[in-house]
C-alpha cells in the first residue's frame, strides 16, 4: 500500500466522442487488473477515512481497496456489497469528485484514487468469477410491500431479504429500476446491469408486480392488509417548471418525459413519436446531471444542433465534472449567466425560439451559492425546434397518500420520523419521495436504512 509516490491516478478509458455518441452504449471501459490492483496500492490506509465518511452508505472503502491491492478478490467482493445494495452500479454513476474521491486525502497534490473505477472492477470481476450476492432465503414468516422499484426501493429490497423477510415489489412500468431503469440513460448505465440486480433479487424471494399502479391497478389498503408492512419508494417524477409564458407549448418538454421516453423507444415499449429528435435545434434549460442527460441523448438522436442554457457560470454547474466534459467532448454548446424569460411560440401553439436574460452573480444566498441577477435590457433570442426543461424534480402526491392519512409536508414529501415510519402506523418512505430529488446513493442509504427499521419491528 501507500504506492502514491511512485503510481499516477488514472482513470478508466473513455471511447472517443465521435465513436460513442452514434449508439447509447456505456462510454467507459472496465479496469483491467493489473490497473485496479495498482490504483488500490495507492491508498494510504488513513486512519480517519474520510472517502468512507463522505460517502452515504459508509461504504468499506480503504479496506476493498487493500483487499483489491493484496488480490483478494472474494473478500473486496463481499465487502462492497456488505454496505451497498448494488456497488457496480454507484461505480457507474455516482458523483465521485463530490463525495469519496473528493475527500481522498490524496487530493493534495497526488490525485485521488480512482475508487469510482475500482469498485466496478470489483463487481464485475467478481461476477465473472462467479461471485454472487449472498441472501440467506426466506427464513421468517414476514412479509413486506414495496411501492416503487427505484434506488431506494431496490435498496429496502436488498436488505430486508438479508433479514429472511419476504417482498412484495410493486412498480407501475413495464420493467423494474425505477430512475435506474427510465431515467439514466444506456451510455451511462447499461439496463442489463439493472435487471441482472432484480433477478437477483428475485431469485432470492422476492415477487415482482410490474404495470401495477398502486391506487389505481391495485388499492393501498389491500397491500397493508396483506403485508406486515410498507416502504413506499415511490422517488420524485414531477418535473420543475420555469413558470415562464407558453411553457405548455406543443414542443416544449419535461427532462423526465423525454429521457422516459427515449429509453422506451430503445426497449421497444410503446412510446410517443414526438420526442425523437433528428434533425431538431435543441436547446435545454438547466445545469445538471438531468440537464447532461437530455443533451447527450439528444445528439445520440441526431440533433442538429443541440445548446445547454444555464443561469449560472461554468465553475457554478451543479452536475458532475465529467458529465460536463463528456457533454461538452461530444459537441454540446454552453450558453452561462442567461435565465429564460419567455418561450417564442407561433400560432400552432409550438415553440420556436425563447428569450433569454444575461445574469450575473451577487452575494451568495442562504444555500451559500452566489444568488443570481438579471441585467436590465439585456435579452436575447434564441432559436429552438425542440426545448427541454431541466429544472429539478419535486415528489408527485399519488391520491393514496392523503386518503391513508400519510402526511406530506409543505414541499410535497413524505413526512418520516428518524425510524423513517410515516404517520401511518406500520407505513415507511424513503429516496427522494421523503427527501426531495437527491443523488442515487442517497436514496440508497435511506432504503437500506429504512430496511433495518422494518426487520427490527418485525422481527424484535
Amino acid at each position: 500500500m501507500q504506492e502514491f509516490i511512485n503510481i499516477e491516478r488514472i482513470s478508466a478509458n473513455v471511447r472517443e466522442s465521435s465513436d460513442r455518441v452514434g449508439d447509447f452504449k456505456e462510454i467507459y471501459d472496465l479496469l483491467d487488473k493489473e490497473d485496479a490492483t495498482t490504483q488500490a496500492s495507492r491508498c494510504i490506509q488513513c486512519g480517519d477515512p474520510y472517502c468512507h465518511n463522505k460517502c452515504p452508505l459508509h461504504n468499506y472503502i480503504p479496506y476493498w481497496l487493500k483487499s483489491t491491492a493484496n488480490m483478494d478478490l472474494k473478500l473486496s467482493f463481499n465487502l462492497s456489497n456488505e454496505s451497498n445494495p448494488f456497488p457496480e452500479i454507484t461505480g457507474r454513476i455516482c458523483p465521485q469528485e463530490r463525495l469519496c474521491e473528493g475527500d481522498c486525502t490524496l487530493n493534495d497534490g497526488h490525485g485521488a484514487i480512482t475508487i469510482g473505477n475500482i469498485e466496478t472492477f470489483i463487481s464485475e470481476e467478481g461476477f465473472k468469477k462467479g461471485l454472487k450476492p449472498y441472501f440467506p432465503g426466506i427464513t421468517t414468516n414476514k412479509k413486506v410491500a414495496i411501492i416503487g422499484s427505484g434506488p431506494a426501493g431496490i435498496a429496502a429490497a436488498t436488505y430486508l431479504l438479508r433479514s429472511g423477510i419476504k417482498v412484495n415489489m410493486y412498480e407501475r412500468q413495464n420493467r423494474a429500476g425505477g430512475l435506474l431503469t427510465y431515467g439514466i440513460p444506456g451510455f451511462k448505465l447499461d439496463k442489463n446491469i439493472v435487471q441482472r440486480r432484480i433477478d437477483w433479487l428475485i431469485e432470492a424471494g422476492m415477487s415482482l408486480h410490474v404495470n401495477t399502479n398502486v391506487g389505481k391497478d391495485l388499492y393501498f389498503d389491500d397491500i397493508l392488509s396483506e403485508n406486515d408492512a410498507v416502504f413506499i419508494g415511490i422517488g420524485a417524477e414531477k418535473s420543475r417548471k420555469a413558470k415562464i409564458n407558453n411553457e405548455s407549448s406543443k414542443n416544449v418538454f419535461m427532462a423526465i418525459d423525454y429521457l422516459r421516453n427515449t429509453q422506451k423507444r430503445i426497449f421497444k415499449e410503446e412510446s410517443d413519436i414526438k420526442y425523437d429528435l433528428k434533425d431538431k435545434k435543441v436547446v435545454v434549460i438547466g445545469g445538471g446531471d438531468t440537464a447532461m442527460d437530455c443533451v447527450r441523448t439528444a445528439l445520440r438522436q441526431e440533433a442538429k444542433e443541440v445548446t445547454c442554457l444555464y443561469r449560472r457560470d461554468k465553475h457554478n454547474m451543479p452536475g458532475s465534472k465529467k458529465e460536463f466534459k463528456n457533454a461538452r467532448d461530444e459537441g454540446v454548446k454552453f450558453i452561462y449567466n442567461v435565465s429564460p424569460k419567455e418561450i417564442v411560440a407561433n400560432n400552432d401553439d409550438k415553440a420556436i425560439g425563447i428569450i433569454m436574460q444575461k445574469t450575473i452573480l451577487g452575494e451568495p444566498d442562504s444555500s451559500g451559492r452566489s444568488s443570481i441577477e438579471l441585467i436590465k435590457g439585456s435579452e436575447f433570442k434564441i432559436d429552438a425546434n425542440v426545448i427541454i426543461l431541466a429544472l429539478g424534480f419535486m415528489p408527485s402526491k399519488p391520491d393514496f397518500l392523503a386518503s391513508n392519512g400519510i402526511e406530506i409536508n409543505k414541499w410535497g414529501n413524505i413526512e418520516t420520523g428518524d425510524d423513517y415510519q410515516t404517520s401511518k402506523l406500520g407505513v415507511y418512505a424513503g429516496g427522494d419521495c421523503k427527501r426531495g430529488s437527491d443523488l442515487v446513493v442517497t436514496a440508497a442509504k435511506e432504503g437500506k436504512e429504512a430496511a433495518k427499521h422494518i426487520a427490527k419491528s418485525l422481527l424484535c
